[in-house]
């Protein structure tokens, strides 16, 4: 057995052409979504991304503004930004690009976003409203990962319903939320949220259906430990500088899985495209929204 690619950029470049034609009526309309990022400090990781989601904006149509400030900027410049892209009309939906640096207060910082800007659905308020509602219609954006990551699997209409999921990691970008995304009746998967300091990890990657490894530990899912036809999503990054001086990404998943999986998405190629795109649907969304409360 040798696993099926789940390919994030093929799947990414469908979702864009509809989200083009969802633009398209929307500037009919007379309303440009547009997205705003918030970059402080010059982490090599973090400007590629936020590069990456500005090209994702071109390609679709929509708007795309850019706020950068210096590492050194203090709590209070941070925040005045924050607040000025709430106030801004131009910006439908915007993120603060994550890690900030360490003297920033990161919970103040998301909790300063104006939920109805929420681009990446981590404000509480969102966060909190997915909590409450396992089957409603949600009229607030979902996590970007998690999403992906059901995207993802939708496009190649592998059905979640009664699976069992390991989701490895219990970081607030996909760890903690997905199991609030992938437990919802619309999925209605069974999560097992583990981590690195999980004691019986092993016994349930055994166990596991699925397995989204978001741990950002290098290899850390090995062959032996899985079981055969899994589906994997390798989503953990780390990140290390090779001897040529290029940055190398190492997955969490080990490549020799891939004889056991029936599925698998690759790292890089998988789920990173997938998260930017989600993005950009939510900000799409947020308009439309806009526009509908607008009669």
């Amino acid at each position: 057995m040798t696993a099926q690619k789940l390919d994030g950029r093929a799947t990414a470049a469908a979702i864009k052409e509809d989200l083009k034609n969802r633009v398209a009526t929307l500037r009919e309309r007379g309303r440009t979504p547009g997205l705003a990022t918030v970059l402080v400090g010059n982490d090599p990781a973090s400007q590629s991304y936020v590069a990456g989601k500005h090209r994702d904006c071109a390609e679709v149509g929509i708007n795309s503004i850019q706020k950068q400030l210096p590492a050194d900027a203090t709590q209070d410049q941070v925040l005045a930004v924050v607040e000025e892209l709430n106030q801004d009309p131009n910006c439908t939906g915007y993120i603060v690009q994550l890690p900030l640096p360490a003297h920033i207060d990161t919970q103040a910082v998301l909790e300063a976003i104006d939920p109805s800007k929420d681009a990446d659905g981590l404000h509480p308020m969102n966060l909190g409203a997915l909590v409450a509602s396992a089957s409603a219609e949600l009229n607030s954006p979902l996590p970007c990962t998690p999403k992906g990551c059901v995207d993802l699997l939708k496009h190649y209409g592998i059905d979640l319903a009664g699976k069992h999921v390991v989701v490895i990691g219990r970081g607030v970008t996909i760890g903690r939320p997905a199991g609030l995304v992938l437990t919802r009746k619309d999925v209605n998967a069974t999560v097992t949220l583990a981590h690195t300091g999980t004691t019986n990890l092993d016994e349930l990657l055994g166990q596991a259906d699925v397995i989204i490894a978001a741990a950002g530990s290098p290899h850390m899912v090995t062959a032996e430990k899985v079981k055969d036809g899994v589906i994997v999503l390798d989503v953990g990054v780390t990140r290390a500088v090779g001897e040529d001086g290029k940055a190398n990404i190492t997955g969490d998943i080990d490549p020799a899985v891939a004889e056991k999986a029936s599925w698998m998405a690759p790292n890089p190629g998988g789920v990173g495209p997938m998260t930017r795109v989600e993005l950009v649907s939510n900000v799409v969304e947020a308009a439309e929204r806009a526009v509908a409360n607008a009669g």
